[in-house]
């Protein structure tokens, strides 16, 4: 008879399968890493703290259309369920070449963690599809878009998880996914996405609402720390729909912006950059590219700017333990998804760098996701000023509670946001209890 010993037997029932461990870094492996450091002070609540290591339900689906020229393309698409405890699965839906399982089980996390942060009555989900959009047709994003929504039709729904746009995804493709899928359940069916064209039941307010929520979120925490918006010089990487939005906002409350990277390169202008002309530029040339008066600079040089608030506001892995140290500002606020890794993080609390971390400083969009779902199940639509009321309110009383928590437990903005958001999952988790 073989004796087995009961320690090593309970260690191995938690064992992580290999394509969900952390030493596989990628974004999953980084939100692993956060969850460990959180799981010393989650209490009681810790037994249930494998749930936060393991999605719910993962599908990757098989996309094939017909290109316009006849010939057949297969791409490869996904859509993760975090967490459910505290509600429907939402998250967005990204289009581009690099999108993996891991990035997708990663932001789907993320979700989770960030909608209990600011007590949203949501799960976290996140969607994606390997595709390069800029190379397709609009009839075939469009095919594209359908033949993806009717493969993850068996998982999404109104009460059961709600996509939203993200990278390369917009109102008009979600306006094909609400569509598809009502078409499919015979029925309108308008809550199963938000982020929709106002014309088809959605909200004032969502485009900017990402980027709103990095200037609140960046305001109060600037106020707790003392520093001066009107007096700041900003930095901002990514100028899209939340980097664009947030330099706007800043430059409108007096702060000097003065470096926007993206994907077309760095234009430099320490008395500041004229940012609503830049922003024109950007909807004619489809990038910071060729923008006149500013200097040009490497996009290496890009993090030594002098400045005193970086927003990274691209995509994941942009601060690293490679350039941490050139970082110049007081305050880094996340307006991308996992835009640190870990040990960047930790360079940057030995500096004294005050992070911002992305499941509160980008909880603007998914704020106004949840106003958007609750208005279609009414069918009675708010003002934008109300909106944006309700929004800022949301925000501050999410980063004050965070605040306490990090200054009660003298950890990290970061930390803090975990510690809330994981105690009210697992709250819920436990609550709930195991079925059957």
């Amino acid at each position: 008879m073989t004796l087995t010993n009961p320690a090593s037997q309970a260690k191995s029932a938690h064992a992580l399968p290999s394509y969900l461990n952390a030493d596989q870094l990628g974004p999953w492996g980084i939100y692993l890493q956060q969850v460990e450091r959180v799981t010393p002070y989650l209490g009681s609540l810790s037994r249930w703290v494998e749930t936060l290591k393991r999605p719910k339900r993962a599908l990757i689906v098989d996309v094939p259309i017909e290109l316009d020229n006849g010939t057949m393309a297969h791409f490869e698409g996904y859509r993760v369920q975090h967490n459910m405890s505290r509600g429907p699965g939402k998250g967005g839906v990204r289009f581009h070449q690099d999108v993996t399982l891991s990035e997708v089980m990663a932001l789907s996390a993320w979700m989770s963690v960030k909608n209990a942060a600011v007590n949203l009555p949501f799960g976290g989900a996140k969607g994606g599809i390997r595709v390069d959009p800029k190379t397709l047709s609009r009839g075939e994003l469009e095919r594209l878009t359908r033949r993806y929504t009717s493969e993850i039709g068996i998982v999404i729904g109104p009460n059961k998880d709600i996509p939203a746009p993200d990278v390369n995804t917009n109102a008009q493709i979600m306006a094909w996914m609400m569509d598809t899928y009502a078409m499919n359940e015979g029925s309108s069916a308008l809550g199963v996405v938000t982020g929709k064209p106002l014309a088809l039941g959605g909200s004032l307010g969502r485009n900017e609402a990402t980027g709103r929520g990095v200037f609140t979120v960046g305001h109060e925490a600037a106020l707790h720390m003392g520093l001066d918006i009107s007096q700041a010089k900003v930095a901002v990487q990514g100028f899209g729909n939340v980097g664009g939005i947030a330099a706007k906002l800043f430059a409108q409350a007096g702060a000097t912006v003065v470096a926007v990277q993206d994907h077309g390169g760095t234009v430099y202008q320490p008395s500041g950059l004229d940012v609503p002309a830049l922003l024109k530029h950007v909807a004619e040339h489809g990038s910071v590219k060729g923008f006149e008066p500013a200097e040009v600079l490497p996009d290496a040089a890009f993090w030594g700017v002098d400045c005193d608030i970086l927003i990274p506001a691209a995509l994941e892995q942009q601060i690293t333990a490679a350039n941490a140290h050139q970082i110049k500002a007081r305050m880094v606020i996340e307006g991308a998804n996992g835009p640190t890794t870990p040990e960047a993080d930790d360079i940057l609390h030995e500096r004294g760098i005050l992070v911002v971390p992305d499941v509160i400083a980008n909880a603007g969009g998914v704020t106004v996701s949840y106003f958007e779902w609750v208005q279609d199940f009414s069918s009675f639509f708010w003002s934008e000023d109300d909106i944006n009321a309700r929004l800022v309110r949301i925000l501050r009383e999410a980063f004050a509670g965070i605040w306490q928590v990090a200054d009660a437990h003298q950890v990290s903005l970061r930390t803090a946001t975990f510690i809330v958001a994981c105690t009210r999952i697992l709250q819920a988790r436990e609550l709930r209890g195991l079925y059957p």
